[in-house]
């Protein structure tokens, strides 16, 4: 059995949204795109490298996928150390718009009960499935307990407002640190799984 590791840049009030770039997702008017990028160093850049080579797959939601397809298959020479894992390895996509087949290579739709899908897929032998980005796909992960580890980077800031992972629900979810490291630039890497109540 494998498990679900979600993979999260995070401000410290929980904000997950766009952290790669300034147009990545400006929904609800959020203008802070990019805010993950300063603080990248050295040891976050590697623990993201060694998410994504050891990763068996990937679970990605249909905005993450669209931004990824459109990069990774044409990406330069320089980050062909990430694009060549994720343009090879299994990708499952969580989408009911997007039409099957997909055109990034090694992609398939899980179109109807995601929950359902994953959970047949975590009982398959191979590497973890790793969820990177993807705010409702995670959610809904959440929501079913089919989330095994959550792979954090914390960045020390306030981001004021914007999609978050983790529902707000009302529900009791305890965690327990599994590792922490804290980077040259201030932020927080770390690994949570889920805890007996």
């Amino acid at each position: 059995m494998r498990k679900v590791i979600v993979n999260e840049f995070m401000s410290l009030d929980g904000v997950v949204q766009a952290p790669g770039a300034a147009d990545e997702d400006t929904a609800g008017s959020f203008k802070h795109g990019g805010w993950n990028l300063r603080y990248l160093d050295e040891l976050s850049q590697q623990r993201i490298l060694e998410g994504i080579v050891g990763a068996g797959g990937f679970l990605l939601g249909r905005r993450t996928y669209e931004i990824f397809a459109g990069y990774w298959p044409k990406a330069p020479q320089e980050e062909q150390v990430i694009a060549e894992p994720l343009n090879t390895k299994p990708k499952y996509v969580a989408s009911t718009t997007l039409p099957d087949p997909l055109e990034w290579q090694n992609s398939t739709v899980l179109r109807d009960d995601v929950a359902a899908a994953v959970a047949a897929l975590k009982q398959e032998d191979g590497a973890d499935l790793h969820v990177i980005g993807s705010t409702r796909l995670v959610q809904t992960l959440i929501q079913h307990d089919l989330v095994d580890q959550f792979w954090l980077m914390i960045d020390p800031l306030v981001l004021g407002g914007g999609k978050r992972v983790f529902p707000d629900d009302g529900a009791l979810r305890p965690m327990r640190l599994v590792q922490s490291e804290v980077t040259s630039t201030g932020a927080i890497l770390a690994t949570y799984a889920p805890a007996e109540a």
